[in-house]
C-alpha cells in the first residue's frame, strides 16, 4: 500500500467514526437562506457556472465555491480548490483559505457531488453551515435534505431543493 493510500485509509477511518458518533446530534437551524456555499468537484466546476444556476434559481447574491482537484504540481494555485494536499495525517484541513472557507457560517451548503468523495465528505461534515443539502446517492448522514437526480440536471436539482427550502420556509415564494 503506498503512502496516499495509506493516508486516506486512515482519514476515511477517523471520519466514519466521527460521522456515526455524531450525526444524531446535529441541530438545524430554522433560519432564512442568505448566504449559500457550493463544494463540488473540479470537473464538474468547469462544465457548469454553479454559482449562476443557483442565483437564477435561489435568488441569492454571490454564492461561495470551493471544487475538488487533484494535486498535481502543474497546477497553478488556486483559492477557489482544494485537494488532497490540503488535509493533513489527522484528517483536518490545513490551507487557511480552506479551513476559513468551512468555518463560515453559511445558510446553505450545497454538496454538488453525486457519487461518494472521502474529501469532498469531509469537507461537507466539517463545514459550519446551518443547513445542507446534497445528492440522495452520496450519504444519508451529512445532509438535511437529499435529492434524487442526476448530476448534469441541475435545473432539476436547483428547482427540487426550491420546493423544499420554500415548504420549509427557508427561503420565500
Amino acid at each position: 500500500m503506498n503512502l496516499s493510500k495509506f493516508k486516506e485509509s486512515r482519514i476515511k477511518n477517523k471520519f466514519l467514526k466521527k460521522l456515526l458518533k455524531e450525526s444524531s446530534n446535529r441541530i438545524v437551524s430554522q433560519k432564512e437562506i442568505k448566504s449559500v456555499a457550493i463544494l463540488t468537484t473540479h470537473t464538474i466546476a468547469d462544465k457548469i457556472n454553479l454559482q449562476a444556476e443557483i442565483e437564477t434559481v435561489l435568488g441569492v447574491k454571490n454564492p461561495k465555491i470551493y471544487s475538488f482537484r487533484k494535486f498535481d504540481k502543474s497546477n497553478p494555485e488556486s483559492f477557489q480548490h482544494f485537494s488532497e494536499k490540503d488535509i493533513n495525517w489527522s484528517g483536518e484541513f490545513v490551507e487557511p483559505t480552506f479551513q476559513n472557507f468551512l468555518e463560515q457560517p453559511f445558510d446553505l451548503l450545497i454538496g454538488y457531488f453525486d457519487t461518494n468523495h472521502l474529501y469532498l465528505e469531509k469537507a461537507v461534515y466539517q463545514s459550519k453551515a446551518t443547513f445542507k443539502a446534497g445528492f440522495s446517492k452520496v450519504n444519508s448522514k451529512l445532509y438535511e435534505i437529499e435529492i434524487s437526480e442526476a448530476i448534469n440536471n441541475t435545473q432539476q436539482f436547483l428547482s427540487e431543493l426550491k420546493r423544499y427550502l420554500q415548504i420549509l420556509k427557508k427561503i420565500k415564494n
